[in-house]
């Protein structure tokens, strides 16, 4: 063995290294990007969850966003007005309060009200019911279909299954939209937390079709439209809808309701 030549080699490795080590460490310096402390402390008071409930590209792009004043300093729906407070501080600016909102699932339609059609023994997904004969076995073409893709998409533990209808829990539900956006029938809208009187139904069905499919369906009476001294409610497609800013939680249109499908 030439121990001469192992010296060389050595030394010619470790001025390569040292080399190398120089140059990474002037261009590091020279093509740095600067960063703002303050997205960095916007950052950390982001709660971290990255939903993307925000619309942005998790909370690093909404701290960016934030920054750069392409977004509010509480965009975030998960943080709420406690973490928009927080922002707000970080930014120089006053704290806007917003609305909390939570999710909610336009059916009543459990397993005891509806009709099934045949018995269904496939892939249990909603996203593949429209490759299933008739949309899945329920005989409403607009009801929850019950298996679950809100669930898997909630990253909360806010929203079950109970008796084959997607139910959220208000109180986890940090209206972060997935579940909005991956139900295939959009039976799922982002309400106000105080909201005490809902809709529990989305068919556009004429009324004898729902009355033949589902036990609490809908049939677009009109009732409660007569009925709302606000104005807050109307029917369109055979089915009653809320303006949540008119409505005053009064109840007047639940008790006129002979279906019990407004909550």
């Amino acid at each position: 063995m030439n121990i001469e030549a192992i010296i060389v080699a050595t030394v010619v490795v470790a001025a390569v290294g040292l080399f190398i080590g120089i140059f990474l460490g002037v261009a590091g310096k020279k093509f740095a990007v600067e960063t703002d402390e303050r997205e960095i402390a916007v950052r950390e008071a982001l709660p971290g969850n990255n939903c993307g409930g925000c619309g942005y590209p998790g909370c690093d792009g909404l701290a960016a966003a934030i920054v750069k004043g392409e977004a509010p300093v509480n965009k975030c729906p998960v943080g709420g007005n406690e973490v928009g407070k927080i922002i707000a501080g970080i930014m120089g600016q006053e704290a806007v309060e917003t609305v909390r909102r939570t999710a909610f699932v336009k059916c009543t339609g459990t397993c005891d009200k509806t009709k099934e059609n045949y018995i269904y023994t496939g892939t249990e997904d909603c996203e593949m019911m429209p490759f299933v004969p008739g949309g899945g076995a329920k005989a409403c073409a607009y009801g929850c279909l019950g298996f679950g893709s809100c669930v898997k998409a909630c990253s909360f533990d806010a929203i079950h299954i109970i008796s084959g209808v997607a139910v959220v829990d208000k109180d986890a539900c940090r209206a972060c939209g997935k579940c909005v956006e991956k139900c295939p029938r959009h039976l799922i809208e982002l309400i106000p937390y105080t909201q005490s009187v809902m809709v529990g139904c989305n068919s556009q069905d004429k009324g004898k079709a729902v009355t033949s499919s589902c036990e609490t369906g809908c049939i677009g009476c009109k009732k409660c439209e007569k009925t709302c001294p606000n104005g807050a409610i109307t029917v369109e497609n055979f089915c009653a809808h809320i303006d949540y800013e008119k409505c005053t939680n009064c109840g007047a249109c639940r008790e006129v309701c002979p279906r019990k499908v407004i909550l």
